[in-house]
């Protein structure tokens, strides 16, 4: 059975589940802005009794949550600044995106709008993940408001009532008039605890994530990022489709390439490509793909095995080719989305090395500039670059694409609850670190007001990018 439909079947009796208690305790519900709240008592005791058993703990944790705190502020703003600039800047991304600016955190997400550079993302997941997420985050606020004598008033979960009736977030409801008389420091620490616990949700999953790829995970192929290409002037192109070019036009050579995805015939003098990689902005410089076998075979990307004998890295498969001559034929298996696949491929001589056999595979070594970057290179280094992993069990990559999510959601939420915007906890966290520091509660009020009316604008013109890329 398709996985898609047995999870959709779950999708459909959770819900018909959560119906059926919400109408039997229709009691509890009650209507909240946009929300519709289930409230009760549950975990209130367990929560004040950790937050009174652990003062001295949760008293070193106030700092470290407040300093976290502002740490996430930081990046959040770097990241949603970022975000506008690529949007202003990069239209070709957005389209290629695809995804609006403005998307709730709903299962499908990849599958529908068929971002194949992510791992499906089902309901399973949903549900699962957003437990894991939301009870720790609510209960971490509960714990240190607890600590800090702030009375626990109910606890529950909530949803959007023109939405399927399932669990989107779990809360605790904390008497906002005793949180008031609190000092700054006490409630900067209350708010910024549930982002300190989605942080210590993502590391801890990380590690899991880690351990269970190393245990489950085995190297059976290798990915190649590329097709052979060489970088030449457009000047120098000679022919297009049999379209003799003896005097080159810039404009003439750079229409044909841009009007056309796929081409038989490109010269360049005696030399043969059969496609375009890329063209240079200034359209002076093109790269263009060899008439290699590889390509003339339409090779796919995970090679396993060469003539029977397993390949697990890129030196395996350059020490295997080594051994051939140029006209020799090769059994290459490969692993698609669909199953095995075997390609018999005749090599052919590298253009740039005489005598070598050529299969006309790259492997860019792409460097990803930034910190953010070379942090996420770091944290993943247990993955090795252009190696085709498989499970050594069924359910391998379905629960380490659970993890996957769990971890980059934890660590999503934790930013996105830090912006400096009246609907997340950023939002009073940013108004008491003004109030601290004027002095003058007419300043942080207008202050906060003018930067959640600017962020709300920015988000606005996101959308406007967005809808311009696909009308383009």
């Amino acid at each position: 059975m398709n996985f898609m439909i047995l999870d959709i079947a779950l999708l459909v009796l959770f819900v018909i589940v959560i119906s059926l208690f919400l109408y039997k305790n229709r009691k509890n519900l009650k209507k909240e802005g946009l929300l519709l709240l289930y409230k009760t008592h549950h975990g209130i005791s367990a929560i004040n009794k950790v937050g009174n058993k652990y003062k001295k703990t949760l008293k070193f944790l106030s700092y470290v949550c407040i300093g976290l705190g502002y740490l996430l502020m930081a990046g959040i703003l770097y990241l949603f600044g970022r975000i506008v600039w690529i949007y202003a800047s990069r239209p070709d991304i957005v389209t290629a995106v695809k995804v609006p600016p403005i998307m709730p955190l709903v299962p499908y997400i990849p599958q529908i709008f068929k971002l194949t550079f992510l791992p499906p993302f089902y309901f399973i997941y949903w549900i699962i993940i957003i437990a894991i997420i939301a009870i720790p985050h609510e209960f971490a606020h509960g714990i240190f408001a607890a600590y800090n004598k702030i009375k626990i008033k109910k606890t529950g979960f909530g949803f959007f009532p023109f939405f399927l009736p399932v669990f989107l977030a779990a809360f605790v409801e904390l008497d906002e008039k005793k949180m008031a008389k609190k000092s700054k420091f006490a409630q900067m620490s209350v708010l910024s605890a549930g982002t300190f616990a989605n942080v210590l949700t993502a590391i801890f999953f990380f590690g899991i994530m880690v351990l269970f790829f190393t245990l489950v995970f085995t190297p059976s192929g290798v990915i190649f990022n590329s097709y052979a290409y060489s970088v030449v002037n457009v000047s120098d192109i000679t022919m297009i489709n049999g379209i003799s070019l003896d005097n080159p036009n810039m404009e003439e050579i750079s229409s044909l390439i841009e009007d056309n995805e796929t081409f038989n015939d490109i010269r360049v003098d005696s030399d043969k490509y059969v496609g375009v990689k890329e063209i240079s902005k200034d359209y002076k410089r093109v790269a263009l793909f060899y008439d290699a076998p590889a390509i003339k075979a339409g090779l796919e990307a995970t090679i396993t095995k060469i003539d029977g004998v397993k390949i697990e890295n890129i030196s395996q498969l350059d020490y295997k080719l080594s051994k051939k001559s140029p006209g020799d034929k090769v059994m290459i298996s490969t692993q698609t989305e669909e199953g095995a696949k075997e390609y018999e491929i005749t090599l052919e001589e590298n253009p740039g090395i005489k005598g070598r056999a050529w299969l006309g595979i790259e492997f860019p070594n792409i460097e990803n500039s930034g910190i953010l970057n070379k942090v996420v290179n770091y944290l993943f280094a247990f993955k090795k670059p252009n190696v085709y992993y498989e499970s050594k069990i069924g359910v391998g990559l379905f629960i380490y694409n659970l993890l996957w999510w769990l971890v980059l959601i934890s660590f999503s939420v934790a930013l996105i609850n830090m912006l400096p915007v009246g609907l997340f906890d950023g939002g009073r966290f940013f108004y008491l670190t003004i109030l601290a520091i004027t002095k003058k509660e007419k300043i942080a009020k207008k202050t906060f007001s003018i930067v959640t009316y600017l962020f709300l604008f920015l988000v606005l013109l996101l959308m406007v990018f967005w809808i311009f890329s696909l009308i383009k």
